[in-house]
């Protein structure tokens, strides 16, 4: 299967780097969902260099998206709803431009911080457009070489390797998902 997939890719040419490029969009609209999955994809089918660089772009198209959307969205709820009145809220609108580059950038740099909840919390603040794209894009260098060079090693690895791994994660999301249903 792998191989008819990568052949198809192959054979599409530019539409395979938009379909990654929309993955990525569509992935940062969805805000807690992990990008480490198309990551993959784009090392598996287009090699570390190409798929590290599409990953980026993909990733830094998909956060100003969302932060554009967010925006677009939060301006309109604070319009019908009180959401505006909340503490967390008050505090990120007086942030000022270079603290809020400097809280960003250092968020983005961490590659398993929640890149959706970074965007919406700027999305939410008073923060400009340009400080946040500036931010993002240079934290998001380093983010997508730790996770792209982690992803590159996972693929590399023995197939035992990936079991485990793979059920390791199975058992952390089994165990919060066990955890949230007996708090609630």
């Amino acid at each position: 299967m792998k191989d008819t997939l990568l052949a198809w890719l192959e054979e599409s040419g530019p539409f395979a780097f938009l379909i990654s490029l929309l993955a990525n969009t569509a992935i940062s609209l969805l805000a807690f969902v992990p990008s480490v999955f198309v990551t993959a994809a784009n090392l598996s089918f287009f090699g570390l260099i190409n798929g590290l660089m599409l990953s980026f772009s993909g990733e830094v198209i998909g956060v100003m998206v969302s932060f554009y959307v967010y925006r677009k969205g939060f301006r309109f709820l604070s319009k019908k709803t009180s959401v505006h009145s909340s503490s967390v809220l008050k505090k990120l609108s007086g942030i000022t431009e270079k603290d809020a580059f400097f809280v960003i950038l250092s968020l983005r740099i961490f590659p398993f911080v929640p890149s959706g909840a970074i965007t919406l919390a700027a999305a939410c603040s008073s923060v400009s457009a340009g400080t946040f794209l500036a931010a993002s894009f240079l934290g998001k260098i380093p983010a997508i070489l730790i996770e792209g060079f982690a992803v590159h090693q996972v693929l590399n690895a023995g197939w035992r390797v990936q079991l485990f791994l793979v059920t390791c994660s199975l058992l952390i999301l089994a165990g919060i998902w066990m955890k949230k249903r007996i708090n609630d």
